[in-house]
């Protein structure tokens, strides 16, 4: 496994550069998601590093980020990732907060509008060993939550062939790309 939270945690430069090399070369290079390069390209990813030490903190940083979302037309903000290295680098500490960030988007009356995805360096699917390659299509430099727009994720699905293809196509890619390929991918 990985070990998501080094001694000294990364400076707000740092994780955000990180995350940005990640989405860069895995992402995009590997074309996990085909709906990220467009909105990478016209600058529309926002990028927040929390300082949360405690899931209430982070809370808080959700709520705000939501809102901000909420908020902002989509040609300037399209979608957040909310990277936070200081708390829930435990897998399933991070997976138990998922169901805070859901009941977060219900309580600002978001749902249909704004979804959480979720991306960890530990990320583990159900019924896969902890080093399975597959595990790294949701495998971020730290613990991230992806907060989305409903919209841009319907017109983006109405545009591509066939979306539901591209979980599998995913593990296929890392499954060919192997550890040592995954490895290579950030030592460029």
């Amino acid at each position: 496994m990985n070990d998501p939270l080094m001694d000294a945690l990364p400076s707000p430069d740092e994780a955000i550069e990180a995350t940005r090399l990640w989405l860069e070369r895995a992402v995009i290079g590997l074309n996990l998601c085909p709906f990220a390069k467009a909105v990478q390209r016209k600058g529309q990813i926002r990028y927040v590093v929390s300082d949360a030490t405690q899931p209430l903190q982070l809370h808080a940083d959700l709520v705000r980020e939501l809102e901000r979302l909420r908020d902002t037309d989509a040609e300037t903000i399209d979608t957040t990732l909310l990277i936070h290295p200081g708390v829930l680098g435990d897998f399933i500490d991070f997976n138990e907060f998922l169901e805070v960030a859901d009941a977060a988007v219900a309580d600002l009356h978001l749902e249909g509008e704004i979804q959480v995805a979720s991306f960890h360096p530990d990320f583990q699917f159900e019924g896969t060993a902890a080093d399975d390659i597959t595990n790294y299509t949701n495998r971020s430099p730290y613990p991230t939550l992806h907060l989305l727009r409903e919209a841009s994720i319907d017109r983006a699905v109405a545009a591509f062939p066939d979306a539901s293809a591209i979980f599998e196509t995913n593990m296929e890619t890392l499954e060919k790309l192997g550890h040592e390929g995954w490895r290579k991918l950030f030592s460029l």
